[in-house]
């Protein structure tokens, strides 16, 4: 392990990599802070907004609870949860794996703005929700071996989610020696009727899904094959899915930019410092013909944990992360 000492220099040759391959993008982002969350807490892969009431940002944690920020001074407070049989006794800020079929473990968020209901997609439990109070979420869908990413249609109230593998846990992904399939899905639940239907399947694993503004494509990142495919709704297309974009890095969550027909997607590659490889976290602002508009490099405050979205508010990113205990905002 690297003296203290000697860290700085290292991060220097690594930023100095970074730059001489053009992932790196200075000055429109020159400022980060960072939302803590609370003593012993970690994981906040996934971060949403709600309404102008609702505000926040939410995010999910690993040991099973939905949080919300309340601002600088009472930060990350308890909001909702997935499971049933939790206990914060039991289950508050466990990193037990083992634990997650009794604590659950939410991986995604997606808030309508018109109902105030924050729906939600476990890992374990499948597709829930909950209201703008909070507490235990209700299940609409279950049965899943992996369930992980979800998106709100707001023109039909459609739920578009995945799950990443039918034969595969996510704590089997945690294991030595862990190999991935093929068998992942994308999910339409229609709320009117609970129907839960198939739309894609063989996806090699699965980040996050998110519907276009207009609504007449899903986005779908493929973690295992690095590419994002386009699902079309309606047209001429309907119902058939072709290759949007090739990334240079494992695509995870994708979210709308706040420019229409814009997204981002947090993607992270592997890298080498010599002797040792790395992974670089990065995100990537692209439209919806598949041309890359930006790439932002978060190495310098992420180090080599792998980011699981990026989501632009305000003219901000926040970005999150299965491996830290803070979001990270950039900004100008």
């Amino acid at each position: 392990m690297a003296s203290p000492q000697m860290q700085p220099s290292m991060l220097s040759i690594l930023v100095t990599f970074l730059c001489i391959s053009g992932t790196f993008v200075f000055g429109q982002y020159a400022n980060f802070n960072k939302l803590e969350l609370p003593q012993g807490v970690t994981g906040p892969g996934s971060v949403t907004f709600g309404g102008l009431l609702a505000s926040g940002p939410f995010t999910t944690v690993t040991d099973g609870r939905i949080m919300k920020w309340l601002g600088p001074t009472l930060g990350f407070v308890d909001f909702a949860y997935t499971s049933p049989t939790r206990t914060k006794q039991y289950c508050d800020g466990t990193t037990d794996p083992d634990k997650g079929p009794t604590c659950g473990r939410p991986l995604a968020l997606s808030y309508h703005p018109v109902t105030g209901l924050l729906y939600i997609v476990d890992a374990y439990l499948g597709l829930l929700v909950v209201g703008p109070l909070g507490g235990c979420a209700t299940q609409l869908a279950g049965g899943f071996k992996f369930a992980n990413g979800l998106d709100i249609d707001l023109l039909t109230g459609h739920i578009y989610f995945s799950d990443a593998s039918l034969t595969y846990t996510i704590r089997d992904a945690t294991q030595p020696g862990f190999i991935p399939d093929s068998t992942g899905r994308l999910l339409r639940y229609e709320p009117l009727t609970g129907h839960v239907s198939v739309l894609l399947s063989g996806l090699s694993g699965g980040g996050g899904p998110v519907v276009s503004s207009d609504g007449t494509f899903v986005l779908v990142p493929e973690l295992g094959s690095t590419r994002i495919s386009k699902y079309w709704l309606v047209g001429p297309k309907e119902n058939t899915a072709e290759v949007l974009l090739n990334t240079n890095g494992n695509p995870n969550k994708i979210k709308r930019g706040e420019t229409p027909g814009e997204f981002w997607v947090a993607t992270s590659r592997v890298g080498y410092m010599p002797p040792t490889p790395v992974i670089l976290p990065e995100g990537v602002r692209f439209n919806s013909d598949g041309d890359v508009l930006e790439t932002v490099g978060f190495v310098t405050e992420f180090s080599s944990n792998v980011t699981s979205l990026v989501v632009q508010h305000e003219g901000k990113l926040y970005v999150g992360s299965h491996f830290t205990n803070f979001i990270g905002v950039y900004y100008n």
